[in-house]
């Protein structure tokens, strides 16, 4: 007898055993998918990660349907990282696999499957089984693979499947194409027959009685003469010859002129690398050497450089090290806004070997890069990516990067595996045997913990490159300026005067608001009622530009009232304000400025950063509002002035990590001004300008800030003293809710010798109709990590064999972010 051990892509913790034949036993190996029944009726795509004789005793093995690939297209280092992420985050192997894998790889019974529109096939190129699934997609717009399984009359359609999506002739249901034109830009040169001097002669002379167009022509010699090869485009042609774009297109229909368009392709490259060497600064370059030093004797360094110190250049050069020893590169992004800037500058040092790997990239993409990583080739040699990026297959990876290493969206917070990707990828390096570089203006309290201990080495740099100033900040008391009325909406006198100085020097301004949406609560001023989202504990957030309310965790939406729903008065009130009200007020105060915004409404869609960031780079918007997506390390060099316009409400956040997060909001808020030789300003208002937090910021006392939260974490045991794992438990019935998580309170308080805090009600405490409530458990550095979650373990087991427990969910998040 033999038999395969696989993962399946659903939310269980066991692997599943299958019986293969002899022949296929010998030809199976771990990495390979093989397609499986599972259940009545339904197929999965299963993940072989081991061949063995031994029969199961629990359950008859079934057979396999059949083998998926040729070779394996995941390695065993990857599965040894995903039972690593699955035993150390708590959660089931299926979740990491299913989280790990492009989707197109996971075909299962339920996917849907639709043919590409518009697309010419020729048929001849088809197999017949094919050629069945082409046809009946003629007859009806999407199959599921059940369908397919019944036009077929065979159990093993898969390879038939895949086949198709490499033709590119079936999409999966999932994928919405879209392609981002950018503007396209018209251009004008002089017709190729008239480069030499005798053709000029000739050129003058057939426009001897012509002289609108004569006065063109020249005009463009004189543009030529001064811009040197920069191409010309139509606009300022006629711009500068004081005419009209009618007489460019007499000229062109003559043949004396052509028009051309130029378009940057973003995912493919063909320009020159650039050949000139990058030159470090001297501060860089002591950090370079001190971090190559540092990685002689550890293998996790930190680089710790304040905003604009160019750390972008120093990975360059690190990364150009490991390339010419052949490693793979991986270098991993908190936001997918940030690789779009990135992968720009990366390309013109290292061309081709760029490639990118993030969720907003359709399947076909995904899977093209998956397999460049897995054979190794030359166009995958640095991988650009958001976290999902750390699951690729790796060949020879020998440096990580993982920049803005601070940033909580490194962790993923729903559906499971909630793993943090720094963590991970420490973890990853180890098995590979790289070297990772951790790199923050503002690192997290962890990682300096780690750092000043010499668990990690530490590198700092104090100076912006090329001895730029650090932003220049000042406070605004909103309690003063509301007092003595000096408020314009939601605007100082200050914040106004600096923005019309910067304006009229045609400089950039960028306004941070956390908050989207016009605003949050709308009241009655009758008799108090506020509008509640139907099946979440919230208020509903007034969207002024399409008129409605709308809930933020589920989506629910309801038009805007005209009087209110408890007792029919039509006074109703705003209060607070998000990133919508403040473009409006910026209309009334600055009606001949563009303002843009960018928050979670407006970058909807595969290219929504790319068309705001490229339209605020080309300077086309002088004032961007956003929330904390402006706060990412975005680099732009017109920026004079920052605005923050309430620092306040992040700094009251129920969370331990509340002043933290806002200290490094603030500061790379702050960083984005004065990027180039002038100092750049920052204008911060708040209703405390006195609070410890706001000084540190204003003083750029990144020292201050850590050691006093360390001082706080360690009285009230929060991490890096402690590790926290927080349980979520969520039911549609309030009372059995309320039951369970007071038994799973009680039995885990009975067992684990540390604080077991609970079971707490949230602030939000029902979400989609789910009411929530949230155990903490805090373990203590010198107890075993391993024992405690196995025990945790060991009582969610028993939990959920309670029978009235059973439909609770309890989801764990270790090392709660």
């Amino acid at each position: 007898m033999h038999f395969v051990e696989v993962i399946l892509p659903l939310s269980l913790a066991k692997t599943f055993t299958y019986s293969v034949s002899e022949a296929e036993f010998h030809y199976i190996k771990k990495g390979m998918r093989v397609a499986v029944p599972f259940g009545k009726s339904k197929i999965y795509t299963a993940l072989v990660i081991e061949t063995h004789q031994n029969e199961p005793t629990l359950y008859e093995a079934k057979e396999i349907h059949q083998i998926l690939d040729e070779n394996p297209i995941v390695t065993e280092i990857q599965i040894a990282h995903w039972q690593w992420i699955a035993s150390y985050y708590m959660c089931a192997i299926g979740d990491v696999y299913r989280g790990a894998m492009p989707s197109a790889l996971l075909l299962e019974s339920e996917t849907i499957i639709s043919q590409k529109q518009d697309l010419f096939v020729d048929e001849s190129l088809l197999s017949d089984d094919e050629y069945l699934v082409y046809q009946a997609l003629q007859q009806q717009s999407s199959l599921k693979v059940q369908d397919i399984i019944a036009i077929l009359n065979k159990k093993n359609i898969f390879p038939v499947i895949q086949k198709l999506i490499d033709k590119n002739i079936l999409v999966l249901q999932e994928e919405i194409s879209e392609s981002y034109k950018p503007k396209l830009v018209r251009y004008v040169r002089l017709h190729s027959k008239y480069d030499s001097n005798a053709g000029l002669g000739e050129l003058l002379e057939t426009l001897k009685n012509a002289n609108k167009q004569k006065e063109i022509v020249l005009s463009y010699f004189q543009l030529s003469a001064t811009s040197g090869a920069k191409p010309i485009t139509v606009k300022k042609l006629v711009e500068a010859a004081h005419s009209s774009s009618a007489i460019i297109k007499a000229l062109i229909e003559k043949e004396i002129f052509e028009d051309y368009f130029i378009q940057e392709d973003r995912v493919n490259f063909n320009g020159k690398i650039r050949e000139d060497q990058l030159q470090l600064s001297q501060a860089q370059q002591t950090a370079f050497d001190e971090i190559k030093d540092s990685f002689t004797k550890k293998e996790v360094c930190l680089l710790h450089g304040v905003t604009s110190s160019g750390k972008t250049e120093i990975y360059i050069k690190l990364i150009e090290e490991y390339l010419e020893t052949g490693k793979q590169v991986l270098y991993l992004l908190p936001e997918i806004a940030l690789t779009t800037q990135l992968v720009g500058r990366l390309r013109t040092y290292f061309g081709n070997k760029v490639a990118v790997f993030h969720s907003k990239y359709n399947n076909n993409e995904r899977i093209e890069v998956w397999n460049q990583v897995l054979v190794n080739s030359e166009k995958a040699q640095v991988i650009i990516g958001a976290r999902s990026a750390l699951f690729l297959p790796f060949h020879n990876l020998g440096f990580i990067i993982v920049d803005e290493e601070h940033e909580q969206t490194f962790k993923q917070i729903d559906p499971a595996p909630r793993y943090h990707a720094r963590d991970a990828a420490v973890v990853l390096a180890h098995s590979h045997k790289a070297k990772v570089l951790l790199g923050s203006a503002t690192p997290s309290i962890e990682t300096y913990f780690n750092a000043k201990s010499e668990k990690y080495g530490l590198v700092e740099i104090s100076k912006r490159f090329g001895n730029v100033m650090m932003p220049n900040i000042e406070l605004v008391d909103l309690k003063d300026k509301y007092f003595r009325k000096k408020m314009t909406g939601h605007f100082s006198d200050v914040l106004i005067e600096e923005i019309n100085i910067a304006l009229s020097l045609g400089e950039q301004v960028i306004l941070f608001q956390n908050r989207r949406g016009y605003s949050p609560i709308i009241e009655c001023i009758t008799c108090g009622n506020v509008p509640q989202c139907q099946q979440c504990d919230v208020s509903l957030t007034y969207h002024k530009h399409k008129n409605q309310l709308r809930c933020h965790y589920c989506g629910y939406t309801m038009a805007k009232p005209t009087n209110c729903h408890s007792c029919s008065s039509v006074d109703l009130t705003t209060k607070g304000f998000g990133t919508e009200q403040i473009e409006q007020e910026l209309i009334s105060i600055f009606p001949n400025s563009k303002t843009g915004r960018m928050d979670q409404d407006t970058t909807r869609g595969k290219f929504g950063f790319e068309k705001i960031i490229d339209s605020f780079k080309n300077r086309e918007i002088d004032i961007l509002v956003g929330t904390q997506m402006l706060a990412k390390g975005l680099d732009f060099d017109n920026v004079s002035l920052v605005g923050i316009m309430n620092a306040d409400n992040m700094l009251y956040h129920p969370d331990f990590r509340a002043f933290e997060r806002s200290f490094q909001m603030m500061t790379q808020v702050a960083g984005r001004a004065g990027r180039s030789e002038k100092q750049g300003k920052v204008i911060i208002q708040t209703y405390n300008p006195n609070h410890n937090t706001i000084q540190q910021v204003t003083n750029n006392d990144y020292l201050g800030m850590y050691k006093e939260q360390l001082y706080d974490r360690q009285i009230y045991k929060y991490p890096p003293y402690f590790r926290i794992i927080k349980l979520t438990l969520k039911q549609r019935d309030f009372d059995k809710l309320k039951e369970g998580a007071m038994w799973l309170y009680q039995v885990m308080s009975q067992n684990l010798t540390m604080p077991v805090l609970g079971p707490e009600e949230p602030a939000i405490n029902r979400i989609r109709n789910e009411y929530i409530r949230t155990i903490i458990i805090k373990i203590p550095q010198n107890m075993s990590v391993v024992s405690t979650k196995k025990t945790i373990q060991k009582i969610l087991n028993s939990f959920e064999a309670v029978a009235q427990y059973r439909a609770i969910k309890v989801a764990l998040n270790v090392d709660f972010y």
